[in-house]
């Protein structure tokens, strides 16, 4: 009877969420013009602000003004416009932070949200104190404009009259500006009076307001530019597309609010999982610049197409290239940042100096995921291990979706499915891998329940609008969401993972946070209400992005606490915002088994990437949907690229584990996961690169080729570090292939050698073994070339390193090596080498600080292979100094496991130690 009535009601749970959003029904979401802040606001015209600036002084080391409005329109219904505080503040490394919020010293219904724990503590410690501001009166302005020092020549001007902020470089270039066009707005909160009637309604759902409208918008505009990116999440091209202005139709803006999407459809601009309000731009002009709204509201961002203004009688700096903006939120402040790069790879180093450092992930955690809803029961995860090793196929983790709970109950497990847990588990790590399992935001509402009981005392659930704990509907039916925002709550939730609460739970086990948007099935838009209540009296509008951010951070801190600050989480989270990167890994959510999906993961993933969120991929095969054959294959094959490299099927598709294609298709798909794991060292060398320097593992070809027009939007390829270029197959019985390959160096195809000149578009063959990717000339690249069950197994294994020769015959590249677990890297717990082939010698070089600090790790590990592509003088042997040992060169296979492929001038078995200091020369 308990079965049944669970699968009744999983069958009604599921008839409520799949009649809101499965396949796409478009009119269960809101459209700009079903969104009055949007809709209001796209109606504005140029030059409509009223404000200027007064009273401007420096005050605690900041910019401080205020924003007046001179001849307002009046508006029926409205107060009074009360003056606006504006403050500029200037950091180490080009940053500008901008504030503009309401006076509290006038009186206001309340505090505006301004979302905490986003910018890193250690960043105000980077602030310049402003002393002094010089005026200027710029072009035909009637009145002086303040200018205060930024950064390398760049200055912030403050204009008066009419109110502007923008950047300029030493030559008096614009780099980044807000308001130029004279389009910001700022709705002030209000009392609400009897006759007021603020509620708006969607469908079945009305929205009490109980504040008014207090929406933001503004246009930012970027000079030196060409195209712009970010602003995830959605599936469209990288390259933004505009979205307003003429010749174009009619498009909705690109909307950030964060929305669980079945089957989402390809090049749209609507609001998928997470959000990032976060933008950069590039051109020809060779600058990227950027600029970043800490706001998480929804949002709804225009990209105006070139004469969107034309007839608004506003005229800008013509000698520049220029791309126009437009940025709506429903609430929040003006809470913003300008990055003035000028490289691409400044830009990304100035977002994470704000927003923080991506977490280092486990080593494991970079390798293969095997995942679907739902492996059935114990004896369904014992097959699948084993069948991974009777095929020789490696493999790390094995998921466990919401089906091994009891009765999606979280933190436990079904007493029939999973009698066993930490058995199961221990299984798994004695082969080196390790378990994920779900836990979700929404706690059943059940009295027997200790999870839901403990909340329900505690008052630690998010309200409704009238102050009581919300009741929504997910997977366990009436349940009820933590308040993540607040510190307590976050503290308590953390603690559930120790071993103790998580009963069943083993060190090997992490976790995977799902519908943390957060997913309410009977909700509006299938999410929480917008005023419903959160800690402080926050309205849920204010911060409804950020709640799958604070609960992805609880879930982390909960696993460190668990390893008493010893073991790195692993976290997949499919809600994010800006700084998701300090706590784990993120993916495309719910994407379909066809072409069109394959194709657009390249895009969503790289703009993850730009945006801070290095750690991300998509589900390999599609989530829903059978993949034919071909198309499995292909996704195989270019899912070996992603950062994060999962296989994951809805429970309605067809079991599609790499052994069940046919032999020769098993053969190909473990090759292409054979592929990811000898180059996991290249891998980890980036994470650690990340981890440094926000860099993402997997670029657009323009952050490695900045003057090449011809990358700019291109998004079919792209780089895995500085050194491998990617090209998809995105088409079924594909004949040919189209790749360029950027630069004026040469490159060498990734499994036979084969060279290619740079600068080109090439007409390749399209093989079924594999997909065209090359190594980079003047790179070079670490590999593991020995295949174990499992990344863990081939950790004492020697290092193989690819060196592909530029036109002086000379490359370089790095190895990155720690224990691949603890956070003992950060006491200086590692090994950091450069390698440097030039006058015919390799030399290895040490990168550790020399003050490391009290940690060490040590490796016995060495190089066994080194592969010369591209030499061009025959040599028979090579010397290693200082050991004065004499080693032969001799041709063999580039890739160990294809005995039969090409052969390569090779240094076989130099058995130098890879921490070790050595030149090796080719006499």
């Amino acid at each position: 009877m308990r079965n049944f009535n669970l699968h009744l009601l999983l069958l009604v749970i599921l008839g409520l969420h799949l009649s809101s959003v499965f396949s796409w029904k478009q009119d269960e979401f809101r459209n700009c013009n079903q969104t009055p802040f949007c809709k209001r606001a796209r109606a504005r015209k140029p030059g409509s602000c009223s404000l200027v600036a007064r009273d401007v002084s420096i005050s605690d080391g900041d910019l401080v003004a205020k924003l007046i409005s001179e001849n307002p329109e009046v508006v029926e219904g409205q107060s009074e416009i009360k003056p606006l505080i504006l403050t500029l503040s200037v950091y180490q490394d080009g940053i500008m932070w901008l504030k503009v919020d309401e006076d509290q010293s006038l009186g206001t219904p309340k505090k505006r949200f301004e979302v905490p724990d986003v910018v890193v503590s250690e960043f105000s410690s980077k602030k310049l104190w402003l002393q002094r501001l010089s005026t200027e009166t710029i072009g035909a302005d009637s009145s002086p404009s303040s200018i205060v020092y930024l950064s390398d020549g760049h200055e912030a001007v403050l204009r008066h009259d009419p109110f502007e902020v923008y950047v300029r470089d030493g030559a008096g270039n614009r780099v980044v500006s807000l308001n130029s066009h004279g389009l910001f707005d700022f709705e002030q909160l209000r009392e609400k009076k009897e006759e007021d009637d603020w509620e708006e309604r969607f469908r079945s759902h009305t929205d009490t307001r109980p504040y008014g409208p207090q929406s933001i918008s503004f246009d930012v505009s970027f000079y030196g530019a060409d195209f712009v990116y970010g602003i995830p999440e959605h599936a469209t091209s990288f390259a933004l597309k505009p979205t307003r202005g003429p010749n174009i139709e009619h498009s909705e803006p690109y909307r950030l609010f964060n929305l669980d999407v079945f089957e989402y459809l390809h090049d749209s601009p609507f609001g998928l999982y997470g959000s990032i309000p976060y933008m950069i731009s590039h051109g020809k002009s060779g600058r990227t610049s950027g600029f970043f709204w800490l706001n998480a509201a929804e949002m709804q961002i225009d990209v105006l197409g070139t004469g969107w203004d034309a007839e608004s009688g506003i005229s800008l700096p013509s000698s520049q290239s220029r791309i126009d903006t437009f940025w709506m939120s429903e609430a929040g402040i003006v809470d913003a940042f300008l990055f003035i790069g000028p490289e691409p790879k400044d830009v990304m180093r100035q977002y994470i100096t704000v927003t923080g450092t991506p977490a280092m992930p486990q080593l494991f955690s970079t390798a293969y995921h095997q995942c679907r809803w739902n492996y059935r029961d114990e004896e369904d995860v014992e097959n699948v291990d084993s069948t991974f090793d009777e095929h020789d196929i490696p493999y790390d983790v094995l998921w466990l979706d919401i089906e091994h709970t009891d009765g999606k109950r979280y933190f436990t497990w079904d007493s029939v499915l999973f009698p066993h847990p930490e058995e199961m588990q221990r299984k798994l790590a004695a082969k080196g891998r390790h378990m994920v399992t779900i836990v979700d935001p929404h706690i059943k509402r059940d009295e027997s329940f200790h999870l839901h009981k403990e909340a329900m005392e505690k008052g630690y659930y998010v309200k409704d609008a009238k102050g009581n704990d919300y009741d929504g509907w997910c997977w366990p039916g009436s349940s009820s969401y933590p308040d993540t925002l607040n510190p307590e709550i976050r503290s308590w939730w953390a603690d559930k993972f120790s071993f103790q609460n998580y009963v069943g739970s083993t060190p090997s086990l992490y976790i995977w946070n799902d519908m943390n948007e957060p997913s309410v099935f009977n909700g509006p838009e299938v999410t929480m209400p917008r005023d419903c209540l959160h800690y402080g009296g926050v309205e849920h509008r204010e911060l409804h992005n950020v709640y799958g951010y604070y609960f992805h951070m609880a879930t982390a801190d909960g696993l460190v606490k668990r390893g008493e600050g010893k073991d790195r989480p692993f976290v997949l989270s499919r809600a994010f915002f800006a700084g998701t990167q300090r706590y784990g890994a993120v993916w495309t959510g719910d994407n379909s088994a066809d072409w069109d999906q394959l194709r657009v993961s390249v895009p969503m993933t790289l703009t993850l990437g730009v945006t801070g969120l290095p750690f991300s991929g998509a589900d390999v095969g599609g989530f829903f949907g059978n993949p034919e054959t071909e198309l499995l294959v292909r996704w195989y094959q270019l899912g070996a690229f992603y950062p994060f490299f999962r296989a994951h099927a809805h429970h309605d598709t067809r079991r599609r584990e790499p052994w069940l294609f046919g032999e020769q298709n098993t053969e190909i798909i473990k090759d292409s996961i054979r592929v990811r794991y000898a180059l996991l060292p290249y891998f980890y060398t980036l994470f650690r690169e990340a981890n440094l320097t926000g860099t993402p593992v997997l670029r657009p070809l323009w952050m490695e080729f900045p003057s090449d027009e011809a990358t700019f939007s291109n998004d079919e390829a792209f780089m895995v570090g500085n050194s491998l270029l990617v090209q998809g197959i995105y088409t079924e019985r594909a004949k040919h292939v189209s790749v360029y390959l950027p630069g004026k160096q040469p490159w060498y195809d990734l499994r036979t050698g084969t060279v290619y000149k740079g600068g080109l578009t090439h007409k390749l063959k399209a093989t079924e073994e594999s997909i065209p990717a090359f190594q980079r000339a003047g790179t070079i690249v670490p590999r593991k070339d020995r295949f174990r069950r499992s990344s863990t197994q081939m950790i004492n294994d020697p290092y193989s390193l690819v060196i592909a020769l530029n036109s002086s015959q000379a490359a370089e590249g790095e190895l990155y090596i720690d224990d691949g677990s603890s956070f003992d890297f950060l006491q200086g717990a590692y090994i950091h080498r450069r390698f440097v082939f030039a006058d015919r010698k390799l030399t290895s070089v040490n990168l550790a600080p020399a003050s490391q600090g009290s940690a060490q790790y040590h490796s016995n590990a060495v190089i066994e292979r080194i592969i010369l592509l591209g030499y061009s003088s025959h040599a028979k042997n090579a010397l290693i100094e200082p050991s004065n040992e004499k080693v032969e060169i001799e041709n063999a296979p580039l890739w160990i496991q294809r005995s039969q492929g090409p052969l390569v001038m090779t240094i076989r078995r130099p058995n130098v130690g890879v921490a070790d200091n050595w030149t090796i020369k080719i006499s």
